[in-house]
This record gives C-alpha cells, sequence and structure tokens, in this order.
C-alpha cells in the first residue's frame, strides 16, 4: 500500500535519495545534507507545534510504499511566502512608447522584479520516483495537497501559488539564466541553482537588474523559454491546470518558467472533495478485482500530526439518512489511523 504522511526525521535517507533523482532546477530539495536535515526538521516542528496563527510554517509530506519502508515520492506546502526571505518573480508587463507627433506607437515587452507574493501560501517540492508513476500515485500527490488544505484553512492564504520548474538542458544550463549571468549575475545556472537550494539569496537583491527589462534585448533563445516549462513538469503543470491554476504574468528570476496562481475556496479538488463517515467492514463486501474503468478514490483523514492519505478502488459509498458512509477494511482503516465513525476526505482521482 502506498501511504502519504508527514515526514520524520528517519527519512532523512530516503528524501537525500528523492533530492539526488530529482536533478538540476529542483530547488527545494537541494543535495545537501545540513539543508535536507533543517528542512526535515523544520517541517517536523511545524506539524507538531500547536497551531495559534498562519506564519512561515512548512508541511512536508512523503509518500511510503508500506510493503517496502521506501520513501518514493514527496509533496509539500509551505504556508506563508517571502516573510523573512523575500520571494522574487519577474513581472511580465507592457511599456507603451508613443509619439503623436511621428505617429509611432510601439507597445514592448518588459520584466520587472518583484516580490507581489508574499504572504501567499506556496505548493512545492512534488516528486514521484519513475517506478510508480503509473499508477494513480502522482495525481494522489499533487491532490493530497489540497485535500489537507480544506480541512485546515485556517493554515493557509486565499492564494495558492505554484512554481513552475522552467526550461534547462540536461547539464541544467538554462538559456534564460546564460543571458542574465553574462549581462549581470557573473555565475552559472547550477550555482546560482545550488546557492537557492542552499538559501543563500543574497546574491539576488544584490546583482539583480535593478530597472525593467526590455524582454526584445535578451537572446532569441532566452526569449524563447520566457513562461514556459520544462519538460519533466509538464504534466504536474496540467494536474494544476485542471485544478483551476492560472498563469498571471509572473516568472522565475533564474529559468523564466511560471508561477501559477489559484485561490483556494476555488480549487477542483477543494470544491470536488466531502467528507464521509467511516464503516469498518469484512474484505468480503468490498471489491476485490482492480478495474482500470473503475473510480479510484484518494482518502485522507482530518488530523494534523498523524495526517495519512491513500488511493484505492476497494471502498463502497452509499448515502444513509443523508449522511454519506464509506465502508473500508479494517487494514484500510488501520493504515488511515481512523476508527468506526470518524470521517475521511474522499475525492475521484
Amino acid at each position: 500500500m502506498l501511504i502519504v504522511r508527514p515526514i520524520q526525521k528517519t527519512d532523512f535517507d530516503g528524501l537525500k535519495q528523492i533530492a539526488i533523482n530529482s536533478g538540476y532546477g529542483f530547488t527545494s530539495l537541494p543535495v545537501d545534507d545540513a539543508r535536507l536535515m533543517e528542512k526535515i526538521e523544520r517541517a517536523v516542528n511545524s506539524i507538531n507545534a500547536p497551531f495559534t496563527q498562519r506564519a512561515e510554517e512548512s508541511y512536508l509530506f512523503v509518500l511510503e510504499d508500506t510493503e517496502t519502508g521506501k520513501i518514493v515520492g514527496t509533496t509539500g506546502i509551505e504556508a506563508s511566502v517571502g516573510l523573512s526571505v523575500p520571494l522574487y518573480h519577474y513581472r511580465q508587463s507592457k511599456i507603451v512608447h508613443h509619439s503623436k507627433q511621428l505617429g509611432i506607437y510601439k507597445s514592448l515587452d518588459t520584466l520587472a522584479v518583484c516580490n507581489d507574493y508574499t504572504g501567499a501560501t506556496e505548493i512545492c517540492t512534488l516528486f514521484l520516483e519513475q517506478a510508480y508513476r503509473k499508477t494513480r500515485a502522482g495525481r494522489l500527490l499533487s491532490k493530497v495537497r489540497f485535500m489537507f488544505m480544506a480541512d485546515h484553512t485556517e493554515r493557509f492564504s486565499n492564494t495558492i501559488i505554484a512554481e513552475m520548474r522552467g526550461v534547462s538542458d540536461e547539464q541544467g544550463n538554462s538559456p534564460f539564466w546564460q543571458w542574465l549571468q553574462e549581462h549581470f549575475f557573473g555565475i552559472d545556472f547550477s550555482m546560482a541553482d545550488h546557492l537557492i537550494g542552499l538559501g543563500n539569496k543574497g546574491f539576488i537583491s544584490e546583482l539583480m537588474p535593478k530597472h525593467p527589462i526590455y524582454s526584445s534585448m535578451l537572446s532569441p533563445e532566452a526569449q524563447a523559454v520566457i513562461g514556459r516549462v520544462h519538460d519533466k513538469t509538464k504534466p504536474a503543470l496540467g494536474l494544476l491546470t485542471k485544478e483551476g491554476f492560472e498563469p498571471r504574468g509572473y516568472v522565475d528570476l533564474f529559468d523564466a518558467g511560471p508561477t501559477v496562481e489559484a485561490k483556494l475556496p476555488q480549487i477542483k479538488s477543494v470544491k470536488n472533495s466531502f467528507l464521509a463517515t467511516v464503516t469498518i467492514c469484512a474484505d468480503d463486501q468490498l471489491p476485490t478485482n482492480i478495474d482500470p474503468n473503475a473510480k479510484t478514490y484518494g482518502l485522507s483523514n482530518l488530523h494534523v500530526e498523524q495526517f495519512r492519505a491513500t488511493f484505492t478502488q476497494q471502498i463502497i459509498l452509499h448515502t444513509e439518512a443523508d449522511q454519506t458512509l464509506v465502508l473500508v477494511s479494517q487494514s484500510m482503516a488501520d493504515a488511515l489511523a481512523v476508527q468506526q465513525g470518524d470521517s475521511l476526505r474522499i475525492l475521484v482521482l
């Protein structure tokens, strides 16, 4: 069984392997032991500490294959970004040059540095090992964050964003960064990517352009990748688009990947998920055959510290006395840390 749960300190080796496998451009998981342990400790503290008001909590979940004990995926939420360390983007806009005397009207695309998303909630750190990508695990890892938010809205902003990985080659070179490197920063993309992963972001404000950049000044290669995503990121972007996320003209400082945005109440998985009351039944009362055409459901409990989620076809839903019941096996109830009469959030994957 594949179970999503909050990360623990004992998951360090599994998270490090994911960081290694994720490759260039995945700045939220740097291959650095101290930084990874710091990330784990921050997530553990965030989910275990008594909640008073939303701040810079970090919620990091892992996908565990319970048959092997191996960590095979991860997904995360940053409750409030940009509070202690600025979150910079380029905002795409236009400047109009107009001469009435000469009859010339010219509209030019520009990129201006901003931190407009300060305080927003960011979904991040989504990665699934290759061997598990033919299951519904990828969808669960993407949607489980919204299921968790739906039950704990006070912990999150109304504005949810996701920074999508931009275009780079197999060596980690970004066409967009190459232009910035030549004219402003003087370090290659892999070094900038590494520094960001380590949390060393001071060089951004020190070296980045202080005035809007005319997009036409960039190289043709750099212009071509503005707002585009890495090939490996296209499936994740597709899932978020179906959830209602849209680009608002903000792109990453380093690879020009788009940042997409949605309002929490309008996210499809928040609107379409629902609560059902647990009824534990014998295994022989539940479907046994796995039908590729049958509905697959995401299930999550309503806990915080003991949050658990999974996906399955082997449940039965029915309504009784205006109440939705979900029939699950004892082993499923144990895996999800629920008992008879508890509630589960249900979502069709």
